[in-house]
């Protein structure tokens, strides 16, 4: 970039120079467009008493609460700034107390994470925080069954580092305050925390010492202090349980329940140990105890199920969830299968209601769901919108589809756009592959998409005949293996892109940059590692455990993004895991390292963005969260990455960045998804602020622009649109100072599918919104204006076709032709008057008449004593094949019958006022005989975007002379 070129560019951001107000943004709305698919619940509870109520906390969605015992759920934590949730408990003596404790325990390498504990005195209608702020992972919660002041909380602690709010802590006044009464160090957290049901004095915690580590791996690193522990002075003092008929050496996990109705006596524990793991049960409070089951099914990766729970109102019977749910009926001696999939997968949690065994609510991978026949049949989790999604993916068609990975479910696509009055989870589908990879639709063909899946396999899928091929770069060991085992190294998520100056170019990260031009049927290495592995081949592997220092060299660092430019097909960024950034300016013959100074190791680069304005110019996300850091750390290179600009200014503390995205429409625009919302820049990252406008906290992975609009992908509520950023793109601080400022308009898409004829869903399925049909029209407003707001439509003459104001009357919904499925008609919007951006929308119509014509238009704003005017252009729906002949025929007679129609009224009118009589009767009559033929003329020539058939220009010729007929008498 040149001198002259840089300054120009700095002159143009100048205007933007600084956070733009509120006000010029909140004219804007997140729309959800699914899928209406659950995920991950690690608590859920109900409420004692209240047999339909009951309460879960997704991972990464919220507290969700149903009075319906699962027909329909309801977000009730949306107001609060986190969304991570690990414990839910409501108070047995006062159903009204509910606590949450944030942060999920699950520990896997997508963990989301939380701040502390929070208290509901309404039943969740309202929250306040408490306390434990740094605890970050929240296991359990206890209340006492007669004082909900007293609460007690199992925190696991930070997920990737040491700290010293973890262990057990005590509350005896709701929360007020806290203190520590169970304490292992730093490094040890307690993952559960049980209650004697007779005697709340008698406490049971287990400890866990367990951490993610900062390279891709499946399950978490263990280490020394784990163990059971108890108290029976209300967890003033407490003893470890050691030996007694318990494993030796070092234990991992544990879950621990207490039989009510035993007075204590019988304790169950599901142990993870390498020594004899496996359920335990003692039947002296404790003191002794038997190895009942060994069974490999319930003792499965230890680390994440290991949650039992035994029947309120039978100690033999306990359930323990796993890959299935399962239960036992001897006193866990002998399990079987309860719920498995299809029923769900992995399964998290089960609570059963002490009054009625055969009410529970169980939480899985997939979702929550609830039975009220003791299993016999379960709600759905198809109602609840908490999908974890991975990456955001579109493809060319029209209208657009998103694509996306959802953790524990697969692959979903989801539309844009439907041409029912709704969308629904009936329209979501699916491209094969499976719950953590890329997805590439390909550019030039929306039916085929290249599909990255867990532990680095890559098929291609064609829509067309649902076919999936695996052409994985290279056959892959099974699930599980050490990734520094593999030849090709794959992060759970591999970075998949096409090149989009080669759109037969796909690019694929391993360790190398590996590239396909002939849809995965070869594939070529175009770069040596570019992790930092720099073992000579057959080099011995170094003794010892890996650890952060030797993970590097070890082998277990992946490329995790990779940025083609869309300028120079030769210029491709790269970055890794392990906190590297390459570039390569000769189409991969040769690589440069432009690490930004002071990043270090395991500095993982989430996200490069190649600028769509200059080469020179890149932006990286990176995200140190799993080295226990979780500021945000934003990057900007106007060099080729020789120099590097850090550019976070604005992000909140805690909103580490997982993407960023340039808009390719306007410079200096651009978008960051962190792990607490979405931010915007309109001054190329040197500031930054907020654009969650109505978008519920959540975890945001990804983020792209797709013509118009701004489409996101959360890790906990699934896709969400931005539908047309026009505002954004024009928006600057010469519109914050303006009294009146009318935006351009964006292109108009004829859509004509107003005649809906199936029959609507009922309001208990979960439902979302289109976007809206027709020109969308923004305007700013300083203040409100004192006279109405008009909007006017002219024609490319300049004839005035459609005039609306912020005061003209609502007229009544009507039923406006019996001949044509009952259809209705919605009352005109009408434009706003609010202070700040107003979003009106023009249905693309005349006034009581047809469908206006792709052309060109003006839009007219008149407000505050002030007129503004913007082109506005129309074109035809990209499906429809009907030409401007055909149009134009179906636009003639739909305006000449509704010029017949208004005839028709006013003729009525007159006849009414005539004396009543037995001829006037008739006369009216004949005369709504009449009208009900234009509108069916009308309705029909609107029907479809194609010639109107002959018995409509029959029926019109008809009515016409019934007409003229009518007037004579």
């Amino acid at each position: 970039m040149s001198r002259h070129t840089v300054l120009l560019f700095l002159t143009a951001l100048g205007v933007f120079a600084q956070p733009l107000p509120q006000a010029l943004l909140n004219g804007l709305e997140w729309r959800f467009i699914g899928p209406y698919r659950g995920g991950r619940v690690v608590s859920a509870t109900g409420v004692p008493g209240q047999p339909d109520t009951f309460y879960f906390g997704s991972v990464g969605g919220g507290v969700w609460k149903t009075t319906n015992a699962g027909h329909t759920w309801n977000p009730i934590f949306d107001s609060q700034k986190i969304a991570s949730i690990g414990a839910i408990e409501v108070a047995p003596s006062n159903p009204q107390i509910v606590y949450v404790g944030t942060g999920e325990t699950d520990m896997r390498s997508a963990i989301s994470y939380g701040d502390g504990m929070y208290k509901s005195l309404d039943a969740g209608k309202t929250w306040t925080h408490i306390g434990l702020r740094d605890s970050r992972q929240i296991a359990r919660i206890r209340v006492d069954p007669k004082n909900p002041d007293l609460v007690y909380v199992a925190a696991l602690g930070h997920a990737y580092g040491p700290n010293a709010e973890r262990g057990v802590f005590r509350s005896t006044d709701g929360g007020k305050t806290w203190r520590k009464i169970l304490d292992k160090g730093p490094d040890v957290g307690a993952i559960d925390l049980v209650m004697e049901p007779e005697n709340p004095k008698v406490l049971y915690a287990a400890m866990w010492n367990a951490r993610r580590p900062p390279w891709s791996q499946y399950g978490p690193l263990e280490g020394p202090g784990s163990g059971l522990y108890k108290s029976v002075d209300g967890g003033d003092t407490w003893s470890q349980l050691k030996g007694t008929g318990l494993p030796g050496g070092d234990w991992g996990r544990v879950g621990v329940v207490v039989a009510r109705g035993t007075q204590g006596k019988r304790v169950y524990a599901l142990i993870d140990a390498k020594e004899a793991g496996g359920l335990y049960r003692s039947d002296d409070g404790a003191k002794t105890w038997a190895r009942v089951s060994a069974d490999k099914r319930i003792n499965s990766r230890g680390w994440y199920f290991s949650k039992p729970t035994v029947d309120p109102n039978n100690p033999d019977i306990i359930y323990t969830p796993n890959v299935s749910l399962y239960s036992s009926k001897d006193g866990g001696r002998n399990f079987g299968i309860v719920r498995g999939a299809p029923g769900g997968d992995d399964y998290q949690s089960l609570w059963i209601d002490p009054a009625d065994s055969r009410r529970m609510i169980c939480g899985s991978d997939q979702g929550t769901t609830i039975t009220v026949d003791g299993g016999a049949t379960w709600s759905t989790w198809y109602n609840q919108p908490t999908a974890q999604i991975y990456h955001v993916a579109v493809d060319n068609a029209f209208p657009y589809w998103v694509y996306g990975a959802q953790q524990d479910s697969g692959t979903v696509a989801v539309p844009s756009r439907t041409d029912r009055p709704t969308m629904s989870e009936f329209d979501r589908g699916e491209v094969g592959g499976a719950e953590s990879g890329w997805i590439a639709p390909d550019p030039k063909d929306p039916n085929i998409y290249y599909v990255g899946n867990t532990n680095g396999s890559l098929a291609r899928f064609d829509k067309r005949v649902s076919q999936s091929q695996d052409i994985t770069p290279w056959p892959l060991p099974g699930f599980g293996t050490e990734i520094a085992q593999r030849k090709y190294r794959f992060p759970w998520t591999a970075p998949l892109q096409f090149a989009p100056l080669e759109p037969n170019a796909i690019y694929y990260g391993s360790q190398y940059l590996l590239k396909t031009t002939d849809g995965g049927l070869h594939w070529r290495e175009m770069s040596p590692d570019l992790t930092g592995d720099d073992r000579k081949p057959g080099a011995p592997a170094q003794p010892g455990p890996t650890t952060t220092e030797n993970a590097k060299a070890r082998g277990y660092g992946v490329l995790y993004s990779i940025a083609p430019s869309p300028l120079e097909a030769k210029l491709i960024w790269v970055g890794s895991d392990t906190g590297l950034l390459h570039v390569t300016r000769d189409g991969a013959k040769t690589w440069g390292n432009v690490t930004p100074k002071g990043l270090t190791d395991w500095s993982k680069i989430t996200h490069i963005e190649a600028s769509h304005f200059e080469p020179t110019v890149a932006y990286a996300a990176v995200d140190r969260h799993r080295l226990d850091d979780y500021q945000p750390h934003l990057y900007r290179t106007r060099d080729f990455g020789q120099t590097w600009t850090a550019i976070q200014t604005g992000i909140a503390d805690g909103a580490f960045v997982n993407s960023i995205e340039e808009d390719p429409a306007r410079r200096g625009l651009l978008f960051a998804a962190t792990e607490l919302g979405m931010y915007v820049s309109f001054d190329d990252g040197d500031h930054w602020q907020p654009l969650q406008l109505n978008l519920p906290v959540t975890s945001v992975r990804d983020v792209l622009v797709h013509g118009r609009d701004l489409v996101i992908a959360t890790h906990g509520r699934g896709f969400w649109i931005l539908d047309d950023i026009s505002p954004l793109r024009q928006g600057g601080t010469n519109v914050s100072r303006a009294e009146v400022w009318l935006y351009k308009p964006s292109v108009a898409y004829r859509i004509n599918n107003d005649t809906f004829q199936g029959t609507p869903m009922p309001p208990e399925i979960p439902q979302m919104q289109n976007p809206p049909n027709g020109a969308i029209i923004d305007y700013y407003l300083t203040s409100i204006p004192h006279e109405p707001v008009v909007i006017e439509i002219l024609d490319a003459k300049g004839q005035l076709i459609r005039r609306v104001a912020s005061n003209d009357p609502v007229p009544p919904v009507s039923r406006r032709d019996l001949t044509v499925a009952d259809r209705w008609l919605k009352a005109p919007a009408r434009p706003g008057t609010k202070a700040g951006v107003n979003r009106f929308v023009w249905d693309l119509k005349y006034p009581d008449g047809p469908l206006a014509l792709p052309g060109k238009f003006t839009v007219r704003l008149t407000a505050a004593g002030r007129k503004q005017e913007q082109p506005l252009d129309m074109i035809p729906d990209p499906r429809s094949v009907a030409t401007a002949a055909e149009l134009q025929a179906q636009f003639d007679l739909a305006t000449k019958a509704a010029t017949r129609l208004k005839e028709t009224n006013d003729l009525a009118e007159r006849i009414r006022k005539r004396p009543a009589s037995a001829d006037r009767d008739a006369l009216l009559r004949r005369v709504t005989r009449v009208s009900l033929s234009f509108q069916s003329v009308e309705a029909v020539a609107e029907s479809a975007d194609r010639m109107p058939p002959a018995q409509a220009y029959e029926l019109m010729e008809t009515a016409e002379k019934e007409l003229e007929e009518l007037k004579r008498d």
